[in-house]
């Protein structure tokens, strides 16, 4: 009884799961967790800039939403807070309704992590984890590259210096700023420089050294020395010290109706990215995770950032990944990465002032140059010419209607649905032949000449549903058309996975207008799963069981002997 107790208290509380940390683990759990809090603080100050909220509100979501992330997800190495595809989704979807950074714009952020938790929730309490895969792998790489791109042009303002327009054309935003660079600030773009310039060569030359907290403490000593703000340059600025509020975030409904497509996009985006470390971590620790558990990780951990009045979250790929390099066992090294963010926030937030804004910008440009991967666009193309339509049109249309890339990941969805909905209706249907070898097989690829000119085959490679019903009526019309003699016409179910209402009442229909034309419809190799439907319907009576066969090497033999050949 304890035991079962137990594994029910697991289920709805994870963490409980956690292997109880011996000596050894305990240490490299503590490794881990600051391993990754050197990346993290600098990286979610430049992840809150991206969202269009004051830098601090970065640590604030690295605090809470990350002890509720590790808590009551599956996978215990995944790094919950700040990241940039979600930062950009939060900015881009509020950027029409209030001025980056006002006290609205921030409301807005708040609400959105509300929602956007409360859809993972709710997809995590209905179970309903595998219907993230609707998102097809095409149309997800489509929208990353072209998030990448947005992402790292929306910093070059920041990173020269200058103030970029807010319109609802980003491109032609973008451009204004290239065209008027004479107007950069120099300072800020050496200090963007030199930031990029020393986080690759931490990048190439020391991978293992914290490369991004180096880079922030060296340029904001240099910030502090010359005076760099006094000089025009853009700063963090004053940071309060202490904890986030706790207090529940204001839901206006109206602002609300207009908040919930973008909810739905960042709950299905961010999941995404999440799951996608989880099935690495899942691999390389040989440790069962759960997509549900994890949606309602995930959720919880929104709805955490929301109530500490802060920008939405998502688990973090590369956090994930330095996590599990660091050799974390448990979700205490996640544990031990919120402890650091509590003290930066309880006492070193004085030393973020002078942190210059171009070096979060060059921060961010290169985080999102990993995300580049034009590849993708081919080995699409290469296997099914429409996943690569529908990666090239989610690519463009993310593009052209930013900063409403929601719409484009939507379009994106829509017209992946639509060309596999097409797709579907146009199935293999092969006319088949005896193979030398007691196998049906395709007639025309194999050059088989007919098994008897009475006899009629015909192979359906999907499911026999409302989608592919009208294409197997349209060829078993042009198989009696042209073939006048025929008797019989067998069709062999081994390819058909499935048969719904649609389909079997197209064979009611068939088997009743053949016969009609003294033609008789045989069915052979169906599967149990088809099988119980024609016998629940009554298709077996009207088909008749002498003309339903186990295999189709018995309905070729029977109907041989049928035709006196």
């Amino acid at each position: 009884m304890p035991a079962t107790r137990h594994a029910v208290l697991s289920r709805v509380f994870p963490f409980l799961a956690w292997p109880r940390p011996g000596r050894a683990s305990l240490r490299d759990d503590v490794i881990a967790g600051i391993t990754v809090a050197l990346v993290v603080i600098p990286q979610s100050l430049a992840y809150a800039q991206l969202a269009g909220v004051p830098a601090y509100y970065g640590l604030y979501a690295s605090l809470a939403p990350a002890i509720v992330g590790v808590l009551f997800g599956s996978s215990a190495q995944l790094s919950t807070g700040p990241v940039a595809m979600t930062s950009l989704l939060t900015a881009a979807s509020i950027a029409p309704l209030a001025p980056l950074g006002s006290d609205a714009f921030i409301a807005h952020a708040v609400l959105l992590a509300l929602l956007s938790g409360l859809f993972q929730l709710a997809f995590g309490l209905l179970r309903m984890g595998i219907a993230i895969n609707l998102l097809s792998q095409p149309v997800l790489m489509g929208f990353i590259n072209a998030a990448a791109i947005i992402i790292a042009l929306s910093q070059l303002p920041p990173l020269v210096g200058m103030s970029a327009r807010q319109t609802e054309h980003f491109l032609l935003d973008t451009w204004h700023v290239i065209v008027n660079l004479d107007l950069m600030h120099e300072i800020s773009l050496m200090f963007g420089v030199g930031a990029i310039a020393l986080l690759l060569g931490f990048r190439r030359y020391a991978p293992r050294l914290p490369g991004v907290l180096i880079t922030a403490v060296l340029l904001t000593a240099t910030s502090y020395a010359i005076g760099f703000a006094e000089l025009g340059g853009r700063v963090v600025g004053a940071v309060p010290s202490g904890l986030p509020r706790f207090v529940a975030p204001t839901v206006d409904w109206e602002t609300t109706k207009e908040l919930l497509p973008a909810a739905f996009v960042i709950a299905l985006i961010s999941f995404m990215e999440a799951m996608s470390s989880c099935k690495v971590i899942a691999i390389k620790t040989k440790r069962p995770w759960n997509e549900n558990q994890e949606l309602i990780g995930q959720g919880l951990a929104k709805i955490a950032a929301a109530f500490n009045h802060t920008m939405p979250v998502s688990g973090s790929f590369s956090r994930s990944a330095l996590n599990l390099q660091s050799n974390a066992h448990s979700g205490i090294s996640g544990l031990v990465t919120a402890l650091f963010v509590l003290l930066t926030l309880l006492f070193f937030t004085p030393l973020l002032y002078h942190l210059p804004k171009p070096v979060l910008a060059a921060v961010i440009m290169l985080a999102v140059f990993n995300l580049l991967h034009f590849q993708s666009f081919r080995r699409a193309w290469r296997a099914r010419r429409d996943d690569g339509i529908a990666a090239v049109i989610t690519f463009a249309t993310t593009l052209l209607f930013a900063p409403n890339i929601q719409d484009g990941i939507l379009s994106g969805i829509i017209v992946s649905l639509g060309l596999h909905l097409y797709r579907g209706m146009r199935p293999r249907i092969a006319i088949a032949s005896l193979h030398e070898d007691g196998t049906l097989r395709d007639a025309e690829r194999f050059h088989l000449p007919p098994v008897h000119e009475s006899i009629g085959i015909m192979r359906l490679d999907a499911s026999l549903n409302f989608v592919t019903a009208a294409a197997l009526e349209e060829a078993v019309v042009k198989l009696e058309r042209d073939k006048p003699r025929l008797k019989f016409i067998l069709l062999t179910a081994s390819g058909i996975n499935d048969l719904d209402a649609t389909g079997a009442e197209l064979l009611f229909k068939l088997a009743d207008r053949l016969s009609q034309n003294g033609i008789t419809l045989v069915l052979s190799a169906a599967k149990k799963q088809v099988l119980e439907v024609i016998e629940q319907t009554g298709l077996d009576a009207a088909i008749g069981s002498a003309n339903i066969y186990a295999t189709d090497r018995l309905a070729v033999e029977g109907l041989l002997a049928r035709v006196g050949a």
